[in-house]
């Protein structure tokens, strides 16, 4: 189980149960619960967090979680914002099952979307938020202010996450903490505490957010580039070279598909009468990256950092880790599976035409982006503590203290 952050949990020493919706206050153990939508740009996730706290002078801890997704994501119904709203739905019942009636009332439910939405026209988005305000309305559960919202690029880059993958070295005041890499379909984030002052004075001053912790102010390197994650990337991958028609040596020679995202189809094809292959494939992925992406001081040192989402699903689907373990591999692997994925795409093709193309995207961004060596080493996990490592626990603990209501 895991302890909520003293800060969050403790205001001017009160319970956090002060800040939910007024209830009696048991004198034995509570049980509440909080409920946050992460509305990505490539699936609708919901975790529902059951927490426990044995006495109110006492911290409360996660007891468990309940997860469950569904695809698309909401920005594919930018046309069709009802739709949208019907996924909500969807996932809400899954929240009636879990949570006991009773606890309802007093349960918040909050959705926060990421790069799916922001890349949408503003008008589109507030739609599909405006329904999704109105499913909350209609639902037995607490709604708070500002329960719908865009996450804003610095959240998204993960202090939440970040601060909860390392809650047990902080609380043993240690700063051996992990840094954060999450790739998503639509944006990519990078967290960590910096150990060298160089790296907070180089960067630029948006990549540095103060993080108040135990009565102390962290300054982590944070940073969440939109239009960088793995989806995303397909996209301007499959336009680097400049041509009307959407083709790629990192693709199968006979690859003719029509390709969806961020609700709109393209035809997308390999180079039938061209040379595909890792270094093809390398080179045009290159120019998607190389130069956009900051490359903070110390990030060429000797620090291990957690990988999530993509980063873990691609290397599983090429062989490079177990998918029920996660693994510790190093930058390098990526690479060497990378070009073996790119050399032998009539092998791996059944798994996914667009593997070459994804392994060296992630291969190229870890290196000519964000400037890994070889040997950095890289935690690929699909959860934490028997958490699904993402945002959303960090952004629950700290909406509990943001809600304010006594």
């Amino acid at each position: 189980m895991i302890l909520l952050p003293f800060y969050i949990l403790t205001i001017e020493s009160q319970s956090i149960l002060d800040f939910l919706p007024e209830v009696s206050q048991p004198v034995n153990s509570r049980t509440f619960y909080g409920i946050m939508f992460d509305a990505g740009s490539t699936g609708t996730r919901i975790h529902i967090y059951k927490f426990i706290q044995k006495d109110p002078v006492e911290l409360p801890v996660l007891d468990n979680e309940m997860y469950h997704a569904v695809k698309p994501g909401l920005s594919a119904y930018k046309d069709k914002p009802e739709e949208g709203g019907n996924t909500i739905r969807a996932l809400l019942k899954v929240a009636k099952k879990t949570v006991p009636e009773h606890e309802w009332k007093q349960t918040p439910v909050v959705l926060k979307a990421t790069a799916g939405l922001r890349l949408l026209p503003e008008e589109k988005a507030n739609a599909l938020l405006d329904e999704v305000r109105e499913v909350f309305g209609e639902s037995p559960f607490f709604v708070p202010n500002n329960s719908v919202s865009i996450m804003n690029g610095t959240n998204e880059g993960m202090p939440l996450c970040w601060y909860v993958t390392n809650i047990s070295q902080i609380l043993f005041y240690t700063r051996k903490t992990v840094g954060i890499l999450d790739l998503g379909g639509g944006s990519t984030q990078i967290t960590f505490l910096p150990k060298s002052k160089k790296t907070v004075f180089t960067a630029p001053a948006s990549y540095i957010a103060n993080i108040n912790m135990f009565n102390n102010t962290l300054q982590l390197y944070t940073h969440s580039y939109l239009g960088k994650g793995l989806v995303a990337a397909r996209l301007a991958t499959l336009g680097a070279l400049g041509a009307d028609v959407f083709t790629s040596s990192c693709l199968p020679k006979k690859f003719r598909e029509d390709w969806t995202f961020g609700g709109i189809t393209y035809k997308v094809s390999g180079i039938p009468d061209g040379y595909a292959g890792y270094k093809l494939c390398y080179y045009e992925v290159m120019r998607v990256v190389k130069g956009i992406v900051h490359q903070p001081f110390e990030i060429k040192g000797s620090s291990i950092f957690y990988a999530f989402s993509y980063y873990f699903d691609r290397a599983v689907e090429s062989g490079l880790i177990d998918g029920s373990r996660g693994g510790m591999v190093e930058v390098r692997d990526f690479k060497k599976r990378a070009k073996e994925v790119c050399n032998k795409m009539t092998k791996y093709r059944p798994i996914s035409p667009f593997l070459c193309m994804d392994m060296t995207y992630i291969t190229c961004l870890l290196k000519e982006g964000f400037g890994f060596k070889d040997n950095t080493v890289l935690q690929l996990a699909k959860k934490v503590n028997n958490v699904e490592t993402s945002w959303a626990l960090g952004a629950t603990f700290d909406h509990f203290n943001n809600l304010n209501i006594h």
